[in-house]
């Protein structure tokens, strides 16, 4: 189990991944305007090839995780993270944007494969311990839009990279000060046997359930993150003009929808796996139909309810793998995972600028509707499975 000061750098880290992902998101109207181009949408494009390699790159970071260390690969995501945002910070093009933009990926990728594996490692409340850290990765994107805009208003775009850059480095110099603890090796080695043999699912069939689910989840994710802050300021037009009020709205929704993940990683604990998700992916899909036929403070209310039901979601796949899949090779199976789904995933940042542009917000909900179908018919295939093992004291 990792130091308490590991442990807290760790969640940290769930942060600044998915604050630095979404800051272009907030940023896009200002750097288009900065870069001459009369819509946002036609910038959206250039953001692509980061999520892809945000997907792909996990394959790798995984593998790496597993051989060469957890805690080595997370030096490098941190360093790697502030220097990538510094990087965006000083383009002048759309291509530098991209080339910079990808480059923040390839670094973003690490986390995901390498820091929840470790995080979780031995802990005898995974649940919980999936759903704090998920807490702590939706704050980042409540982050991205409250600093963003904040930033944006008063210092310009470029500022809204440097700053979060300097303080990630600052994060890897105190990662790189802190003395994680390891448990005994025969505790290393119960705890695996006992994860490896929870129930009799094969891990192929497992791997690609969790795979197609993570994949329709991360579009829904990235379909939603990706455009709330435009989505939010078209239907509240009154307050559109003002980037730092809008982004104070959007983040107290991702704050309070947010605190879902408390509640999932209480239940994942205690209950079915497959009961929570099939109702969490149900729930997706009713409220997000009801917000396509909503506009002004109605929708403002819908956002933050379909937004609570996909942060929701977030916690069952880390889960599945942490009750499932050996410690010693849960890195690469999660990297295998994430490949697929977040290099498949990428393709909604792309989609987001044409289908606004061609059919409006209403038809991208309506897109996102049928997503969320997408994962409960995934989730259907599960088996039952068994409720997890009583918990025991966790060491720290």
């Amino acid at each position: 189990m990792p130091s308490s000061s590991t442990r807290y750098l760790l969640n940290l880290g769930h942060a600044i991944d998915h604050m630095f992902l979404l800051i272009f998101a907030v940023a896009v109207t200002s750097i288009a305007l900065d870069f001459g181009i009369a819509r946002w949408e036609d910038l959206m494009p250039y953001s692509v090839a980061a999520f892809f390699f945000y997907g792909v790159g996990s394959l790798p970071a995984g593998r790496l995780g597993d051989r060469w260390g957890r805690r080595p690969m997370m030096l490098v995501f941190f360093f790697g993270m502030g220097a990538a945002a510094l990087l965006v910070s000083q383009t002048q093009t759309p291509l530098q944007l991209a080339m910079a933009l990808s480059v923040l990926g390839c670094f973003a990728s690490i986390y995901h494969p390498v820091g929840i594996p470790m995080l979780v490692q031995h802990a005898s409340r995974p649940g919980w311990t999936i759903g704090v850290n998920g807490l702590c990765g939706n704050l980042g994107v409540a982050l991205s839009a409250i600093v963003t805009g904040f930033l944006i208003k008063h210092d310009g775009w470029r500022a809204a990279f440097v700053w979060p850059g300097v303080i990630c480095i600052g994060c890897g110099v105190l990662f790189a000060l802190s003395k994680p603890t390891a448990p005994p090796p025969s505790l290393a080695r119960e705890a695996t046997a006992h994860e490896h043999h929870a129930n009799g699912i094969s891990l192929p069939k497992l791997l690609l359930v969790m795979t197609l689910a993570s994949t329709s989840a991360s579009l829904l994710f990235n379909f939603s993150t990706s455009s709330n802050f435009e989505m939010l300021s078209d239907r509240l037009q009154d307050f559109s003009h003002d980037p730092a009020l809008i982004g104070m709205l959007l983040a107290g929704i991702y704050t309070a929808a947010s605190l879902t993940q408390l509640v999932v990683g209480q239940l994942i604990d205690r209950h079915s796996l497959k009961r929570l998700y099939l109702a969490m992916a149900g729930m997706q899909a009713v409220l997000l139909a009801i917000a396509s036929q909503c506009q002004g403070w109605n929708f403002f209310i819908m956002q933050l309810l379909f937004m609570a039901a996909i942060f929701g979601a977030i916690p069952f796949t880390d889960a599945m793998t942490v009750r499932y899949v050996d410690d010693r090779i849960r890195s690469s199976v999660s990297g295998m995972r994430l490949a697929v789904s977040f290099g498949a995933s990428s393709i909604a940042v792309w989609l987001i600028g044409p289908v606004v542009k061609q059919a409006g917000f209403s038809a991208l909900l309506w897109l996102m509707t049928g997503c969320a179908l997408c994962t409960l018919l995934v989730i259907s295939q599960l088996p039952e499975g068994r409720r997890p093992p009583p918990h025991l004291p966790e060491s720290t």
